[in-house]
């Protein structure tokens, strides 16, 4: 029937997506069941299991084994955050009898659930979703965190199987500074971690987000107190006021009391007022900002993103300082281990160190979870260093687990590598005079362990030695995994461990060099730019010089133009000398030109013919008749021949002397006369 539904056949099989343990010696388990969920029960007698239950899924787990799901079970119940129907169309965080409003974009607007926790009296879901806040100015994806009470019980009437303890806020993970830039998508989140950083106790939740896919590719880790995101849930509650209205928070006297979203004794008393203003009110106005002030590691890449994450909490290093192992899985199959390197001294600041990267899988496939477990038993190699924990690694076809560290590794030989690598799991033990990892005899005493993960270097160490003596080879999968451009070049560690699972077993990890430190003071290069510029300087003038001396002569000869000022102070110098002989007979110069003539007033018996009207042209063929007189008549001209009476015009009156004085017109149309002068 799965097939027939138009589903692949790859994706109608089952797929589990929930296991919980109830209670000691049983097992809950959900499966997708050919897009038909299901659930079980079981009870495990040694190696047996036995079915107890068996429900519909419906709501617990999704349909669709690709969708984004999560789970938590709590107080014998559970939380989920999936879809409830075949088409995933329609979004729900569920506990039985209880869900969030069906088909309503204010409570879920197509999310993608990554995570769930309990912690205190609420469950926390974390997910991304399209932004209803944001659809005035286009659309966008919004990472959020919400909550439920533990203790909600629905409301009254018609909200009995509604959550009334419903809120959700933004989650802010950003570049900070005057234009922000954002990591607005959610990818994973790590477990609830407790620990000291900087000089106060916090919990944090960690998480992985990236940009979106059709943006800049990049990824970024960023953490996020408990505390803060429960004080967003107690501020401002954000609204819109009309379709086309922006959202604004809500002014705190808008409020009905009992405050809605918090919990309850019975919440099935509530007020209606309090429910109807929680159904239209359940985004909070403040966003959770990331609690070291900045993401702990980010990345610009198009050959990977960041999907998964585990933490490895409160690793105590030899002094007493304790961080926080990161391990980020990616979509090409690489795994990175880092640490905020100032996180035990403060909480506003972000060193960030990518102790490792690790190729681990033979493809290249996308990693979906990362996991750590603990042993109840130490391992025990020859070496005599100890390892109490996995990590568990899984893709779509692999579960792999590998150690936390490869601190005794052969490839590191000196002080000065072990520190450099500033891993809070590995130290420089003096007196064996070899690097070992935490839980090693007397690991707490600092005169006895070398360690510094802020700096990667120690006083005891003999510096230098470790770029000298660090066995280079050739570095494999990306180069660019350890740079963080976060970090100053000499925070930078030299040598950073790569491992490989090929090679794991008989050679062990590679060690390959990180960036060179840099060997010169501002001051020697300021002092060598200047130097090269006044040597560049010097040469030109000189080269310059030399051959406009040697090509002066030919550029003179080329000149378009001759030295008029020089031959005209030549010529005020010999006027007497160059003037023209005088001539022997004087010349005649001829101008002619033409003189205007004023006409004489015509008689009153034809002004009737002087009217605009008699003014038009006359044909050509009665151009000397009796009517042919007009307002412009030919005046004759006394200084010319008698054969020369009309000078040619043209219709218009214009003299046309390219033709010469024997074109003449008596048509009356001439207002000048020609005269000419002679000049001596």
């Amino acid at each position: 029937m799965c097939i027939v539904k138009g589903k692949d056949e790859d994706l109608c099989q089952n797929y589990i997506r929930v296991l919980a343990i109830p209670a000691q010696g049983s097992l809950l388990s959900c499966g997708t069941n050919a897009f038909r969920p299901l659930c079980r029960t079981y009870s495990i007698n040694g190696n047996n299991y036995t079915v107890e239950t068996e429900k519909p899924g419906q709501a617990m787990c999704p349909y669709d084994p690709t969708h984004n799901s999560t789970a938590v079970f709590v107080d014998n119940e559970l939380y989920s955050g999936t879809v409830a129907d075949f088409s995933g169309l329609d979004p729900i965080i569920y506990r039985e009898h209880l869900q969030t409003e069906q088909y309503d974009s204010l409570s879920l607007n197509a999310p993608n659930f990554v995570g769930s926790f309990t912690q205190g009296d609420f469950v926390y879901f974390f997910f991304r979703e399209t932004a209803v806040e944001f659809i005035n100015c286009g659309k966008a994806i919004f990472s959020r965190v919400a909550r439920v009470c533990k203790w909600d019980k629905g409301g009254p009437n018609r909200l009995k199987n509604r959550w009334t303890s419903y809120l959700k806020s933004r989650l802010n993970c950003s570049m900070p500074g005057d234009f922000p830039f954002y990591f607005d998508e959610i990818q994973s989140t790590s477990n609830l971690v407790e620990g000291r950083y900087g000089h106060a106790n916090s919990k944090l939740i960690y998480g992985v987000f990236s940009t979106a896919p059709n943006a800049i590719a990049g990824s970024a880790i960023c953490a996020f107190s408990l505390q803060e995101i429960s004080d967003t849930f107690e501020g401002n509650f954000k609204e819109q006021s009309g379709l086309n209205s922006n959202w604004l928070p809500v002014n705190p006297l808008n409020v009905p009391d009992p405050r809605p979203g918090s919990c309850h004794n019975d919440s099935r008393t509530l007020p209606d007022l309090t429910l109807n203003f929680k159904k239209t009110h359940s985004l909070m106005d403040e966003t959770v900002p990331a609690f070291f002030g900045s993401p702990i590691l980010t990345r610009v890449s198009t050959m990977y993103r960041f999907t998964a994450i585990a933490v490895d909490p409160q690793i105590k290093t030899p002094g007493g300082k304790t961080y926080d192992v990161i391990f980020v899985g990616t979509d090409h199959g690489k795994i990175l281990k880092t640490v905020n390197a100032e996180s035990a001294d403060s909480n506003k600041k972000v060193t960030s160190v990518v102790i490792e990267e690790i190729d681990a899988l033979q493809t290249n496939e996308p990693i979906r979870t990362l996991e750590i477990v603990r042993t109840t038993q130490y391992d025990t190699p020859k070496d005599g260093s100890y390892d109490d924990g996995k990590l568990i690694i899984v893709t779509d076809t692999t579960v792999l687990a590998i150690k936390l560290h490869r601190c005794s590794s052969e490839k590191i030989t000196s002080c000065s590598e072990c520190v450099a690598l500033q891993d809070p799991y590995c130290a420089w033990d003096k007196i064996v005079g070899k690097c070992r990892s935490h839980g090693a005899p007397r690991w707490s005493e600092e005169n006895v362990f070398y360690q510094s993960v802020a700096t990667g270097d120690h006083a005891a160490c003999p510096s230098g030695k470790m770029a000298k003596d660090a066995n280079v080879v050739e570095r494999q999968g990306y180069r660019d995994l350890e740079y963080d451009p976060q970090r100053p070049f000499r925070d930078q560690p030299a040598d950073k461990i790569q491992f490989n699972s090929e090679n794991y077993n008989d050679k062990g990890p590679q060690i390959t060099p990180d960036l060179i430190n840099a060997q010169y003071t501002v001051e020697t290069l300021v002092m060598a730019v200047l130097a090269g510029a006044i040597f560049a300087l010097l040469v030109g003038f000189i080269t310059g010089y030399f051959c406009g001396r040697r090509c002066h002569k030919d550029e003179d000869d080329n000149l378009p133009y001759p030295d008029t000022e020089y031959e005209y102070f030549e010529q005020r110098q010999n006027v007497n000398r160059i003037q023209a002989e005088p001539k022997l007979l004087p010349q005649v110069e001829e101008v002619t030109y033409a003189e205007p003539v004023l006409l004489p007033q015509p008689s009153s018996q034809n002004k009737m013919q002087h009217s605009p009207k008699n003014t038009l042209r006359k044909p050509m063929g009665h151009h000397h008749g009796v009517n042919s007189e007009t307002l412009f008549q030919f005046q004759p001209d006394n200084y010319n021949n008698a054969r020369d009476n009309y000078r040619g015009r043209d219709n218009f009156g214009t003299l046309r002397s390219h033709q010469g004085d024997n074109y003449r017109r008596g048509d009356g149309f001439s207002t000048t006369r020609s005269v000419k002068k002679v000049y001596l």
